[in-house]
């Protein structure tokens, strides 16, 4: 039998083929995308940090420092409509300047934009589930606040609230 079959039918691997090669491939595209993925998490928590800066200059000065665009990049331009739900809570959690739960988002969606919130069947699993990916993209940190799981905006890191890295992290701070 020729070009690597088996009496079978079965393709059997090819002994010129260099798995070694290819490893070795793999292994340098897991490194870049690491980094890559670090290299994002450091540009999200400027972007956050750089966003406060602006923000808490026209909390200062009035939003009348801002050009229209800036007003855009900032979530200060009121367009209309409501901003989608993961940006809401990005802005909420950007404003506090403290740890909140998820049910203080809630709270907050509740009494400000109440018409967002009405769209989600649960809303604290909703809240939840933005807030816990907002710490895979790098711009929020869980924490324990009162004892309980608390989300805060990473601008600059902070040494006040003991982190948590996984949910694992998270029971064993509270036992």
């Amino acid at each position: 039998m020729e070009n690597g079959q088996k009496g079978n039918g079965s393709v059997r691997p090819i002994e010129r083929y260099d798995v070694g090669h290819v490893q070795e491939v793999i292994r340098q595209a897991h490194g870049e995308l690491r980094q890559l993925l670090q290299q994002r998490s450091e540009i999200m928590k400027r972007i956050g940090t750089v966003k406060q800066t602006i923000s808490g200059l026209a909390n200062l000065f009035g939003d009348a420092v801002l050009t229209e665009e800036l007003m855009e990049l900032v979530d200060r331009k009121s367009s209309g409509r409501q901003p989608g739900f993961t940006k809401a809570c990005r802005m909420i959690l950007m404003q506090a300047g403290r740890p909140m739960n998820a049910r203080d988002i809630c709270d907050y969606f509740q009494q400000q934009m109440p018409v967002l919130l009405a769209r989600h069947k649960d809303p604290m699993a909703s809240v939840t589930t933005v807030l816990n990916r907002l710490v895979e993209y790098g711009e929020a940190q869980a924490v324990l606040s009162n004892g309980r799981r608390a989300w805060r905006w990473v601008a600059e890191p902070a040494v006040d609230a003991p982190a948590i890295s996984s949910q694992a992290g998270l029971e064993a701070n509270l036992s």
